[in-house]
């Protein structure tokens, strides 16, 4: 089975882009083929600084391969050593209609948090659409708020299959994980953008701050706590362990326990997830000739794949190039 996903290079990753994507991506790579991009052609549509651009690109590179990213299973590219999927874009916004874009709830939803409504924010799900089906993916794993991405790249493979009657491109499915939403310390959904994030490899004591800010409601010490309702169990449901869970989760409904020893409980387990990584991405940063080697040599598998595709795509589309007129 073919595994596609991207992770955008707009920012610092932080626990959400771990819990709700990368987390399930690096599971996925024991057992299947996984193709994981670095979006930076989507993140020009927030970062348009190119020093800034290229750092954060690098950085997630060195967060895929700190959290255990294993380069012999898995190929981990930038989105833009891949030149074929633009093209792909173009050809799918010539086959689909601009009512599809339009009830993008992602566009909607940033254009209304004050993000400028450019070309490139509106024709997201075209780009998004192509990164998907340049591979011929099989599954893309997804939060709950991108299955409609997925759905609308479905519809684009439809929309170019009948228009030229040929089904050259392969549906893709969604795969919802287990961490559809994961919230901030505001209780919103952990969000760059929103300014609620805990960053994945901030310093110990600057992530123990984060962690101890997080919103909580007035319930006494010594009242019974509802922990569905508690941000900080949501998080630390995520991390730690089943049994670790039904015991802190025990300890909310018999009260007695403040809701600032649960944030030192979620600190504990965030360290213990997450802080061997820590120490493995700072040895990495020491070997950036490495991290370029990894990117190189995945982009050159993916676009082997892409090449192919696309030679299909254009066949059926009756594109021509100068090559082809003098064999």
């Amino acid at each position: 089975m073919r595994v596609l996903s991207g992770v955008q290079s707009s920012g610092t990753l932080h626990l959400g882009n771990y819990l709700g994507a990368m987390k399930q991506h690096l599971e996925l790579q024991q057992e299947n083929e996984c193709l994981f991009f670095i979006a930076n052609y989507h993140s020009l549509t927030t970062v348009q600084e190119p020093e800034r651009h290229r750092a954060l690109t690098h950085d997630v590179a060195l967060d895929y391969l700190a959290l255990g990213l294993d380069p012999g299973r898995a190929s981990l590219f930038r989105q833009s050593d891949v030149p074929e999927v633009t093209e792909l874009a173009w050809i799918l916004s010539t086959v689909t209609g601009m009512g599809l874009l339009e009830r993008a709830t992602s566009y909607k939803d940033k254009v209304a948090k004050g993000i400028s409504p450019t070309m490139g924010l509106f024709c997201y799900p075209v780009l998004m659409a192509a990164d998907i089906l340049i591979y011929r993916s099989d599954v893309v794993p997804v939060g709950k708020d991108q299955v409609q991405h997925i759905e609308m790249a479905q519809d684009m493979a439809g929309y170019f299959n009948q228009t030229f009657g040929r089904p050259v491109l392969k549906r893709p499915e969604a795969r919802l994980n287990e961490a559809p939403i994961v919230p901030g310390i505001d209780g919103q959904k952990m969000s760059k953008s929103y300014g609620n994030a805990i960053n994945l490899f901030d310093p110990p004591e600057q992530t123990r701050k984060r962690i101890m800010s997080i919103k909580t409601d007035s319930t006494p010490v010594e009242a019974p706590k509802n922990p569905d309702a508690c941000n900080v169990f949501a998080l630390y449901r995520l991390m730690a362990s089943r049994q670790e869970s039904m015991a802190l989760e025990a300890r909310y409904r018999a009260g007695g326990m403040g809701y600032g020893e649960a944030k030192k409980a979620l600190a504990e387990v965030f360290e213990r997830v997450l802080g061997p990584a820590r120490e493995r991405r700072v040895r990495l940063e020491q070997d950036p000739s490495y991290v370029e080697d990894v990117l190189q040599a995945s982009a050159r598998r993916a676009r082997a794949i892409a090449r192919e595709v696309m030679a299909e795509v254009r066949d059926a589309c009756g594109l021509v190039s100068g090559k082809d007129t003098h064999r």
